[in-house]
């Protein structure tokens, strides 16, 4: 997931606690900053053994009702449909429905950053609207386990004040379980839901059906209201020939179709893919055959998340007399997780620690690990840094890369490529063989479910702006009137009622950033700040004045860090000299602190960009004696 900056980037200082009914608006003002200390739990994960349950879940699992009558139509009512994150990105996906007093969220991901976020650990959407509203909100519903999906949840959980029901399927329920367990979140109220099932949240029903997508449990979403109906498909694609068997159900569908649909929200990643995107199952045979051929070890690098394309390794593995090792704090929770749950089938026998690994020939083993998007400190890149406290590859190994880069990754994925050849190792990635297909719908696929569907009205969702302008005509193609298509973007909602769907009001929105212990107190300000210091240099000058005789009391110190010439000694002679002349006449003109710091960091500026064209950093300290 990478982030591209939206054009409001409000929610730094954000409002902590659920504004009283009838003084939102003084208390939205009143934005409160406060920092979250974040414990995690840094053991190493363990697999358990084939068969073993996983603990009871929290809060207590609780059974989803099947069926419910269609809310009763009211011609006075109006839904309000208000994206929160996921049109700017491809990441950080959150959703508010809101009639007559109630409202549902739909997901609640997170995205991860890239170089134009030096130092910050996640990026959340600003949710500040559903604080706000806490009172109205009256569930969670999750379309599927992946991060851009669940990631924010934790942080939500902490900042609601009370406990609110959280709707999904056994794997993502998992997942969620795994997440709560790391921040320490307990007693969550979990509910599971299959697809078919309907819940009842306030005057909202709301109807699961089965979506295929790169992780098991996904489900869409259909919506009805007192004011009209929506139809979400979460992330999906029409693979017909699915691993775990399950397909995307054209026939709720086309059930939901003849019930009506006013707007329809659908998943636009792939929309500028004019093809079908490839089954999974052709992922597989390519990955059986590079196993069956490979001398040395094989190392294969996916998202910990893609379920099915780890039992598929599994599975080749297994057929080729290998050991599977599993490695990465993220892939070893996620193994975990699909095993106790019965969504990865891989015996005991077959399945290796790292640290057992002395002893087991090379050409025995296949080693899953995270790394797939060249992250510096996954398995894959201490692999290939030699840094591994149990893996060591040699040359001949091979190295297979079975994911896509996100945007904004490829730079670091060709650097773990890279290092991987350095080796010696056979490295396979997508432009050399079928090792990944993506888990989002080609615009042929986009088309048919629009075709099936026949929504009144469409919104993209789930992309960029190029994604969603793209899903937009595809829409139109299919015979969604221009003027029924919105394309919109974070923050801007749509209003649904009995005269059809028409723009709303523009709610706060934006993105939050999780930095070390802090949530939301970095701003882009601390950002733009650690970029320059990355880019140019850093130097601090520090002056001791007399107040009495309004001159130097001493010698100017001088100090200058990434540089360029900044460890010669000329230079620093020189630019001491520059800082204190500058100083000297400053205070001869009876300048006070202000003038004094702007005069010895313009001096000490000017010399540089004379000496060396750059622009560091300059602080200046002067301390009155």
């Amino acid at each position: 997931m990478e982030e591209r900056t939206p054009r409001s980037q409000r929610g730094t200082d954000r409002t902590r606690k659920s504004a009283p009914k009838n003084d939102r608006s003084s208390q939205a003002s009143e934005g409160t900053r406060s920092y979250k200390h974040v414990k995690l739990e840094h053991k190493r994960p363990q697999l358990s053994k084939a068969g073993q349950s996983g603990q009871q879940r929290q809060g207590g699992q609780q059974n989803a009702r099947r069926s419910f009558a269609s809310p009763q139509k009211d011609p006075n009512a109006t839904l309000k449909i208000i994206p929160l994150g996921g049109l700017d990105a491809i990441g950080k996906n959150m959703t508010a429905f809101e009639c007559k007093g109630d409202m549902i969220l739909d997901d609640a991901g997170l995205m991860f950053p890239d170089d134009n976020h030096p130092g910050v650990d996640l990026i959340l959407p600003d949710y500040t609207y559903v604080l706000e509203n806490a009172e109205k909100l009256r569930g969670i519903i999750i379309t599927h386990g992946h991060e851009d999906h669940t990631g924010s949840l934790p942080y939500l959980m902490k900042d609601l004040d009370r406990q609110i029901p959280i709707y999904g399927t056994k794997m993502t329920l998992g997942l969620i379980e795994g997440k709560f367990a790391e921040h320490k979140i307990k007693n969550a109220k979990l509910v599971e839901i299959k697809p078919g099932d309907q819940v009842k949240l306030g005057c909202f029903t709301a109807e699961f059906f089965a979506v295929n997508h790169s992780i098991p449990g996904a489900v869409g979403v259909f919506f009805q209201s007192p004011a009209g109906n929506v139809l979400h498909t979460g992330d999906f694609k029409l693979d017909q020939t699915p691993i775990d068997g399950v397909t995307t159900d054209f026939g709720a569908l086309s059930k939901f179709s003849g019930i009506g649909v006013d707007l329809m929200m659908s998943d636009s990643t792939n929309a500028q893919n004019p093809n079908f995107t490839p089954s999974e199952a052709e992922v597989g045979k390519e990955l059986a055959k590079i196993i069956a051929q490979a001398k040395g070890r094989v190392i294969i690098a996916s998202f910990a998340s893609h379920i099915h394309r780890m039992q598929q390794i599994c599975d080749a593995a297994v057929a080729n007399g290998r050991k599977v090792v599993v490695t990465g704090r993220s892939m070893i929770q996620n193994t975990d997780i699909a095993r106790r749950l019965g969504y990865l089938s891989i015996s005991d026998a077959d399945l290796i620690d790292a640290y057992d690994l002395k002893g087991i020939p090379a050409d025995q083993v296949v080693i899953m690990c995270t790394g797939s998007q060249g992250e510096p400190l996954s398995a894959l890149a201490r692999i290939a840094n030699g840094e591994h406290r149990t893996i060591q590859m040699d040359e001949g190994d091979t190295v297979i890369v079975s994911a896509t880069p996100v945007p904004g990754n490829e730079k670091a994925v060709t650097r773990v490529i890279n290092g991987l050849a350095k080796i010696g190792a056979d490295v396979y990635d997508k432009s050399r063989a079928r090792v990944h297909v993506s888990g989002h719908a080609g615009a042929e696929e986009l088309k048919l479910v629009l075709s099936i569907v026949q929504p009144k009205a469409f919104m993209p969702v789930h992309g960029e702006a190029t994604h969603l302008r793209a899903h937009a005509k595809l829409a139109e193609a299919t015979g969604v009137p221009h003027e029924n298509v919105f394309i919109c973007e974070n923050g801007e909602s749509l209003e649904l009622s009995a005269r059809g769907v028409r723009r709303g009001a523009v709610v706060q929105s934006g993105i939050v950033f999780v930095d070390g212990l802090s949530v939301g107190d970095t701003s882009q300000g601390v950002l733009d700040e650690r970029s320059a210091l990355a880019a140019q240099g850093f130097a601090s000058v520090a002056a001791a004045i007399s107040g009495k005789r309004k001159s130097l009391a001493g010698a100017v110190q001088l100090e200058m860090h990434g540089i360029t010439g900044g460890d010669d000694e000329f230079l620093v002679h020189e630019a001491q000299a520059s800082v204190k002349s500058a100083l000297e006449r400053s205070l001869g003109k009876g300048g006070g602190s202000k003038e004094l710091k702007k005069a010895a960091r313009d001096a000490l500026l000017s010399l540089l960009w004379e000496r060396t064209k750059t622009r560091p950093m300059v602080i200046v300290n002067l301390l009155e004696v």
